[in-house]
């Protein structure tokens, strides 16, 4: 009796050592329906057009839509909330920018703390920001600019895709090294705010390469400087506002970033996808067209880049006199 009791143990321990070594992990039953990809910054801005190309790619890819949806506000912090808040199952990710690393030391009382609350999961590329202004402003170079600042302290109005966004806080790294005083005005995406920069009712903003060489190749405004510390690939025409502001830099990181508690084997899954896209000739073209550089990386080094941006706009924001209540 004791030998078939130890059979039927042997026996069973075989079955559930098989069922173990078969059990489908995560990873690969994911994604069984659509993925929600939120991003903090109205449609039709240079972060949306790579948002929903990157997703077209993931969506190829794994046989479910990556649903691009637009949140925006509160430089981002509402797109942040809401994925952080979401289940962590990997089926609500979020577009990761500066302005998450921005709003951490600007915004004074967030209900969440991003290094803590959400896992890196991949880096999908950098890209710089480009200070134009209005065709009726009478400079032509940054020193002209600076000098016509300082002869109007307070009369120049520029503009930004939202409070705490790379957009604005590039224009407070530029007022605090600089000196100049401008008045900040917000808007819900800088695609938004272009019609009042055409129109003079603004009269700058530094926004992200796409949309601003789009308008100043156009002609409706005029492009003075990059905020890359050296010129960017493609418009080496264009100076880099260090040329004439020594240590002015200012470069956007763009990525994804899941609600913490999300099965490690799934942001391994996504993490391998898209640094698989970011060798995709088509995609990584696709990319340049916006004006940016693809960046792949592991989790853990885009976690070191968030953190690493964090302090150093920790750093810019106490250096700059700015917050957000």
């Amino acid at each position: 009796m004791l030998a078939s009791l130890r059979g039927a143990l042997a026996a069973f321990a075989c079955v559930v050592a098989l069922a173990v070594g078969t059990a489908p992990s995560a990873a690969d039953t994911y994604p069984s329906r659509p993925v929600h990809w939120l991003i903090g910054f109205a449609a039709g801005g240079p972060v949306d057009t790579v948002a929903r190309i990157m997703a077209q790619w993931l969506s190829d890819r794994f046989g479910q839509q990556f649903i691009v949806e637009n949140r925006a506000g509160s430089g981002g912090n509402i797109a942040a909330a809401a994925a952080i808040n979401a289940p962590p199952d990997g089926y609500t990710l979020l577009f990761v920018a500066p302005n998450n690393a921005i709003s951490t030391s600007l915004y004074k009382h967030l209900p969440f703390d991003f290094m803590r609350d959400t896992v890196p999961v991949a880096s999908i590329m950098q890209l710089t920001n480009m200070l134009i202004v209005s065709n009726a402003m009478p400079v032509k170079t940054v020193q002209e600019f600076i000098d016509y600042c300082k002869a109007n302290p307070g009369k120049i109005s520029f503009a930004s895709s939202g409070n705490g966004t790379s957009v604005h806080m590039s224009a407070e790294l530029f007022k605090a090294m600089t000196k100049c005083e401008m008045v900040h005005v917000p808007y819900r995406g800088s695609a938004v705010a272009m019609p009042d920069i055409i129109s003079n009712k603004v009269q700058l903003i530094f926004d992200n390469l796409p949309s601003a060489l789009e308008q100043a190749r156009g002609g409706t405004v005029r492009a003075l400087g990059v905020t890359s510390p050296r010129r960017w690939p493609g418009v080496a025409d264009i100076p880099a506002i260090a040329e004439t502001v020594p240590g002015f830099e200012s470069v956007g990181f763009y990525g994804i970033s899941a609600p913490k508690g999300t099965p490690p084997e799934i942001v391994d899954a996504l993490n391998t996808a898209v640094n698989e896209a970011l060798k995709d000739p088509k995609l990584v073209a696709r990319l340049a067209e916006t004006g940016g550089i693809a960046k792949p990386m592991t989790p853990a080094e885009f976690g070191k880049l968030i953190a690493d941006e964090t302090e150093k706009w920790r750093k810019v924001v106490e250096f700059a006199g700015v917050s957000v209540d």
